[in-house]
């Protein structure tokens, strides 16, 4: 069935209901991705602290993505995302009721890695759950609206992280966010996923199998099953090798940028939240454009040249002197990190089995991630020690480089989805 001949997504019933869960959780989560960062900096008052913090979450989702595809393609789907949803609600309550009583700085420590590691979670069954819920011609568009609905949701969360930190401190803002997990797991839990296609087990499934291979070196072994897929496909071999220089470039922006206003331009933390906001517009501009621009001008052009122009934009933040040119700098990055963002996820969904589509996930946000939470140490301490001008321009030239290096590679093909994978 193509995405011209099935019905509309506004009229699938499974789909609506899965967009207005993520919504709820999108709310919360672009609160958080103020809070957190203010709160380390209102305990600590330190840039590398935020980057260390960002870093330990970077490395549970890490080590957590070796099994997370195991665990998708093992289990529930379903399930798997309520499980996870109540996990990050419970955990990041813990937060304001521990700051009722006095600041646990070592508390963030856990409970922000932990929290991560179930995000990673989320994230591969959230991906695997989509061609389930559409038809397959319809799955860039429906990634297009999942991610225009997190845009629009997330225009408000940072105001109102800036607002509720400005008032009751950004303990009060993550309070929010424990409540909008719990509110996504209800929606969830009225979802009915459509039954997956039968498709014939894996060389390593039946090798698994015939062992008896368990515990750790299963989840290592079925890893490697995703990872061997990931790496016989020429596009997804190419993508996975460069976003892993990208990530560890920009992992650590966010604290950067957070920073940067904060110390280098003094703005209180309303104003951080308006930015923020403010910059999720261009999110929304790419979940808008994203089909119709994959459509026109092919996947090739549509992901380097994103990459390109955000790295312009990332150099651009660096030399910027006021709020109002950080704010649109700020908007232009985001809007080519989702265009490419939504390409490479959707290109994914489209060309992996769905038998092994938590695994193949799961090995390409593991590896392509695996440099960010250096990269955020590394780079956070990079402007604390050269400032943050120095450090975005390097950030950005570097973005540029890479995207450019994008033409070398199958990346640059308008239709990859066409492209065969070597044998798994």
């Amino acid at each position: 069935m193509t995405g011209q001949s099935a019905p509309s997504l506004w009229r699938n019933r499974d789909f609506v209901v899965f967009m207005t869960a993520q919504t709820l959780s999108s709310v919360g989560d672009s609160i958080s991705y103020v809070a957190l960062p203010l709160l380390v900096l209102h305990v600590t008052g330190s840039v590398v602290q935020m980057g260390v913090v960002t870093a330990l979450a970077g490395a549970a989702s890490t080590v957590t993505g070796v099994f997370a595809g195991v665990v998708t393609d093992r289990v529930d789907r379903r399930a798997l995302l309520m499980v996870c949803d109540v996990a990050r609600c419970l955990l990041y309550a813990v937060i304001p009721l521990a700051w009722l009583f006095s600041p646990q700085t070592w508390l963030l420590y856990v409970v922000v890695p932990l929290a991560g590691a179930f995000s990673m979670l989320f994230q591969v069954a959230y991906v695997a759950v989509v061609p389930r819920l559409v038809a397959p011609g319809q799955i860039t568009k429906a990634n297009g609206h999942l991610y225009g609905t997190y845009a629009v949701a997330s225009v408000g969360g940072p105001m109102l992280a800036g607002v509720l930190s400005g008032l009751w401190g950004p303990a009060a803002a993550i309070a929010i966010d424990a409540g909008s997990f719990a509110l996504s797991a209800l929606g969830i839990s009225l979802l009915r996923l459509r039954p997956a296609a039968a498709s014939p087990s894996t060389s390593a499934d039946s090798a698994l199998e015939a062992e008896g291979v368990s515990g750790r070196r299963a989840a290592l072994r079925e890893f490697a099953a995703g990872a061997r897929f990931l790496w016989g496909h020429p596009v997804l071999r190419s993508l996975t090798v460069l976003l892993s220089m990208l990530t560890f470039l920009t992992f650590g922006l966010p604290d950067i940028l957070v920073y940067y206003l904060k110390h280098d331009l003094a703005q209180p933390d309303g104003s951080v939240g308006y930015v923020l906001a403010f910059a999720t517009v261009g999110t929304l501009g790419a979940a808008v454009v994203v089909a119709p621009a994959r459509r026109l001008l092919g996947f090739g052009l549509c992901w380097i040249g994103a990459y390109a122009v955000a790295g312009v934009a990332v150099a651009g933040v660096g030399l910027a002197t006021g709020v109002p040119v950080v704010a649109a700098l700020a908007t232009i990055l985001l809007f080519c990190t989702g265009v490419a963002g939504i390409c490479s996820m959707s290109l994914r969904q489209e060309v992996t089995p769905d038998h092994l589509l938590g695994r193949v996930t799961s090995a390409f946000w593991t590896l392509h991630s695996a440099l960010g939470p250096v990269g955020a140490a590394v780079l956070t301490a990079g402007a604390a020690h050269y400032g943050v001008t120095a450090t975005c321009l390097v950030i950005g030239v570097a973005c540029l480089l890479i995207a450019m290096a994008g033409l070398l590679t199958p990346i640059r093909r308008p239709r990859p989805e066409t492209l065969a994978g070597e044998a798994a």
